[in-house]
């Protein structure tokens, strides 16, 4: 074992099996080494790694939705859905990523605020814990949605799910969270402060999907609004958006594993239901002034401002024609059509860009 480490590197001998896409199996030693034994305590933990997964997924956007319902038997239960816009789980790994010791993170375990992260066990423990948990959809390179339904009377959860933790600012200008109940809506907000690059939205099925709509129709151009019945262009947090009408809306919204009305899905349509502010943006908003500098609410700030959608595309073709006068002298082609996002004081303009060899 010592010539193989040796020639082949000490990934090899940690691997159990290869699954393709860079996912691997490892060893049950390696997993150990790993602190592969994981106990889900409570809900709020399994909340906890949904988040870690996605984050480790370079996922920019993270909505959860959560709700409580009944079982055919008539006791509770809980779901908690998980949308983001990260890198995605190929088809063949949609079910091998629940197995133990199946993980993505070979040499990439992650020390964070709730411990060891990468040792292939925490989706299997979740699943372990859970009444039951699926990938509801996953494209790569366009984002997952995750859904996990618990049964309270088997995994325990705090009874106040309802309460804010009181957010102060340390030395320094860092915001930490002092004190509340350690609930979902608290794991929500230590994962926030810690990653203020992430924006991270929580509320209701009905709120996530009102959420969803909006920041879609701000960042989608007219093409992508007029040709919404081919959603598998679009990434999958921005479906919502290319939706006509409240039918179409309550189908896609059921694709997604959020299930709503259509009643609730025209309330949704004419405003009746208000976008979620990013968890950060709202326990920002009561710290002095400028505590929430660095970390923008994209509700607040987007709403500010409102530009004719006729305008912006015809923003957007100049924006477009400017960028090829500079790509012809320094070799960069466009991957996209330049995203436009409008704030309550500025016009943002994203060029993603491929480079040539």
């Amino acid at each position: 074992m010592g010539f193989v480490s040796a020639v082949s590197g000490d990934a090899f001998v940690r691997v159990e099996e290869s699954l393709g896409g860079g996912y691997v199996r490892l060893k049950v030693a390696e997993a150990e080494r790993r602190q592969a034994k994981h106990d889900i305590r409570c809900v709020e933990d399994i909340v906890v790694e949904l988040l870690r997964n996605a984050r480790d997924a370079h996922a920019q956007r993270i909505f959860i939705a959560t709700s409580t319902g009944e079982k055919a038997d008539g006791e509770k239960q809980r779901t908690v859905t998980v949308v983001d816009d990260g890198v995605g789980i190929p088809p063949e790994m949609q079910e091998l990523i629940f197995e133990p010791r199946v993980t993505s993170k070979l040499d990439t375990m992650v020390v964070d605020p709730w411990g060891i992260h990468g040792r292939g066990m925490a989706l299997f423990s979740t699943r372990s814990n859970s009444e039951n948990a699926r990938v509801v959809l996953s494209t790569p390179h366009k984002g997952s949605i995750l859904a996990i339904t618990t049964d309270p009377s088997a995994l325990a959860e705090r009874t106040d799910q309802s309460t804010w933790p009181k957010v102060e600012r340390k030395e320094g200008g860092m915001l930490h969270v002092a004190k509340g109940p350690h609930n979902i809506i608290r794991r929500a907000v230590e994962f926030a402060v810690e990653y203020p690059g992430i924006d991270l939205y929580l509320g209701s099925p009905a709120e996530v999907l009102a959420t969803l709509v909006m920041l879609a129709r701000f960042e989608l151009n007219e093409s992508d609004l007029l040709f919404g019945d081919d959603l598998d262009r679009l990434s999958i947090w921005q479906r919502p958006g290319a939706a006509s009408d409240a039918a179409e809306l309550t189908k896609t919204a059921e694709h997604l594993g959020l299930p709503v009305s259509e009643r609730t899905s025209h309330r949704i349509l004419i405003g009746e239901v208000t976008p979620l502010h990013t968890v950060l943006g709202r326990v920002s908003r009561h710290q002095p002034s400028g505590a929430a500098d660095g970390a923008p609410d994209l509700y607040r700030d987007r709403r500010g401002l409102r530009i004719d959608p006729h305008d912006l595309s015809v923003f957007q073709r100049e924006a477009e024609e400017a960028f090829y006068r500079l790509a012809e002298k320094y070799y960069i082609h466009l991957k996209s059509e330049p995203k436009i996002s409008v704030g309550s004081d500025e016009i943002r303009v994203r060029f993603e860009i491929d480079k040539e060899d």
